[in-house]
């Protein structure tokens, strides 16, 4: 065990944020945080960090954090810069001052073990070795090169100060500085904000092979899926710990809710009727025994709670537009697109009820494309031409940092000043701005409730062709997938930038790619184009894996791997996949029935007291929770394959 939380709670005044946490950290687990926006995911990574202490608690439980040896935990919230004078490349080189003592120590020890070999000599020089090795030593000059590379950076941005970079760029500076220190805990809280989709895909593959252990507070649920081995969630203030990724969690956390309510509900039934039976005759001398026994019975009841109901309360409204527009939505014909030097050109035609995802690398042109077609930046050539009857709705990212003295009742009031304050409210209730919520500031709103106010503005002027910037940014992850029912049942059409692959996956019919200065129109969804494309994907994982087990470039394992490719039939392992995955849910199914109506008959009274019956009823019960659990496996392994 690594680390570990025991019987955890964490309050601030006289709010409880998390109580009940019982947390561990497994050798090099890749751990999933997950839970609604506001439930304690990052306090509890502050409470590893060792930012926050446990709160005192009055009863006999043992409460306490305990860690095996010293780990070294890093986050990226604590990485800062001293000095922005200082260049990139120096300012990454910085994490390697531990390796570059131990080698110029190592030097010392080689020459003095030359002139005189004594055992402590070569004792101090096999441990600092082994030490030496553990963080890296002997690659750190690619990991650096390969690692500054992912993220966009250049040769010539290696002698650029820091002052000259970005807020964006900054946070992948610190970023990358935390990989390459290589903490022995890793603590990303949403990691894939701001990366493009190759970086994420690159990701990916470093941290699925990152030798140590690693937390992850995130809303992709693709990223979750793909690296994430364990997920603990938060809801209701309390923790629990699943195995498998986040689509494995999601289908265990459902199983156990429905088994946990056919349980209660059919306990509550028996204890009814044994209540029936004992009001019926505890008036009868005869019977005096056996409403004893019926009492008995209902004691000893290991009683079973009545499961919580999901947090699964998310925005809601009416997409239908005001108007039809044409069949021809927008005609786009060499648009030069960009600010002081053109970025991409742009040719492609969009139809009524199309849904196209905008995706490629950052500052490509992707916002700025979009904040042409709404006439906020000037195009630099090339033309382009809406349909007949097209209203937009846009939607621009910028809208989380809106700042506004006004309340939010009356942002949207004034907006549409004909409507009642009823009819305000109840569009303002379907995005969940309910009771006291609608008297709050606009500037001291959250990210995610700027977000949820700027839709319901659009939304209500009906447009029939949404222009959407990143719509999921500060979205927890029900709400991306109420915003994903929204746009499926959404009959207009849809042109929208997102790094989120699964929403991509989700919406989009047809892709708009950039990359090289133009801009590609793929006529089919998010899973095609990975199928299409895939090479650097797997590039990226064969990148990671040097990376973190220092192979050489030749290395042949990759070799083979790529030759085996070429005899592989995606489509065909895919549909087999499926049809199995499709199996194995009918037989967890299945298997839930048969264990319900086997502790159905255990509760039976005339096996009360036949514990031969009850002993061969339980051995029933364990035999069918053991295969579940080799099924379970075997979904999430192939749910890990898709």
């Amino acid at each position: 065990m690594l680390y570990q939380i025991c019987n955890g709670k964490v309050a601030y005044a006289d709010k409880v944020v998390l109580q009940n946490i019982n947390f561990e950290i497994r050798n090099t687990e890749k751990i999933a945080v997950v839970g609604r926006n506001g439930c304690g995911k990052t306090t509890l990574l502050k409470l590893i960090m060792g930012e926050l202490e446990l709160d005192k608690r009055d009863s006999d439980e043992d409460v306490y954090i305990t860690k095996a040896g010293a780990p070294v935990i890093g986050w990226l919230q604590q990485m800062t810069f001293d000095n922005d004078s200082v260049c990139l490349a120096d300012e990454i080189r910085k994490v390697f001052a531990p390796i570059l003592l131990m080698k110029a120590r190592m030097e010392e020890l080689l020459k003095a073990i030359e002139a005189n070999a004594t055992t402590e000599l070569v004792d101090e020089y096999s441990s600092l070795e082994e030490q030496f090795t553990y963080l890296g030593g002997y690659r750190y000059e690619k990991d650096y090169e390969m690692v500054l590379s992912r993220f966009g950076f250049t040769r010539d941005d290696e002698e650029r100060k820091l002052s000259e970079f970005s807020g964006g760029q900054r946070t992948k500076i610190a970023f990358i500085k935390l990989l390459l220190s290589k903490p022995d805990i890793l603590l990303l809280d949403e990691p894939t904000n701001h990366l493009d989709i190759s970086t994420i895909a690159w990701l990916e593959g470093y941290l699925k092979e990152y030798p140590r252990a690693v937390v992850i507070v995130s809303h992709d649920r693709m990223f979750l899926d793909r690296v994430a081995d364990v997920v603990y969630e938060i809801e209701h203030q309390k923790m629990k710990r699943y195995p498998g990724n986040y689509s494995a969690f999601m289908v265990t956390k459902k199983a156990e809710h429905e088994k946990q309510e056919k349980d209660y509900f059919a306990q509550q039934k028996e204890i009814a009727r044994l209540n029936q039976i004992v009001e019926r005759f505890k008036n009868k001398p005869t019977k005096v025994a056996m409403t004893r026994s019926k009492l008995k019975q209902i004691e000893h009841m290991e009683l079973i709670e009545k499961p919580e109901n999901f947090d699964l309360k998310a925005f809601h409204t009416s997409m239908i537009p005001a108007k039809e527009s044409g069949n021809d939505v927008l005609e786009v014909q060499n648009l030069s697109i960009g600010y002081k030097e053109v970025l991409a050109k742009v040719s492609f035609a969009m139809k009524k009820g199309q849904k196209i995802g905008i995706i490629g690398g950052n500052g490509l042109g992707k916002s700025t494309f979009l904040k042409t077609l709404t006439d906020i930046i000037p195009s630099k050539g090339g033309r382009f031409k809406l349909g007949y009857n097209v209203e937009i709705g846009y939607f621009d990212q910028q809208m989380a940092q809106y700042l506004s003295e006004k309340t939010v009742l009356d942002e949207l009031w004034d907006e549409y000043p004909t409507l009642t304050q009823t009819e305000v409210r109840n569009i303002l209730g379907g995005f969940l701005f309910t009771g006291e919520d609608v008297f709050k500031q606009v500037s001291m709103l959250s990210g995610g409730e700027k977000v949820r106010l700027a839709l319901a503005r659009i939304f209500q002027t009906k447009p029939n062709f949404l222009i959407l910037d990143e719509p999921t940014n500060h979205m927890d992850i029900v709400g991306k997938e109420a915003l994903e029912d929204m746009l499926k049942e959404y009959h207009g059409s849809v042109l929208f930038v997102s790094h989120d692959r699964y929403f991509i996956k989700q919406i989009a019919d047809s892709l708009l790619i950039f990359e090289n200065g133009q801009a590609t129109f793929f006529p089919y969804g998010y899973e095609d184009y990975e199928e299409k494309f895939g090479s650097e994907n797997r590039q990226a994982t064969t990148d990671a894996l040097r990376i973190n087990t220092g192979k050489t470039e030749n290395a042949p394992v990759a070799e083979k791997t790529i030759e085996s490719k070429n005899y592989y039939n995606p489509g065909k392992e895919k549909a087999k996949r499926e049809r199995r995955i499709a199996r194995l849910e009918e037989l967890l199914e299945e298997n839930d029935t048969k264990i319900a109506g086997i502790k159905a008959e255990l509760l039976a009274p005339e096996h009360a007291s036949d514990y031969v019956k009850l002993n061969e009823l339980q051995k029933e019960v364990d035999a069918l929770e053991q295969q579940a659990e080799a099924y379970m496996e075997e979904w999430g392994q192939l749910q890990e394959e898709q």
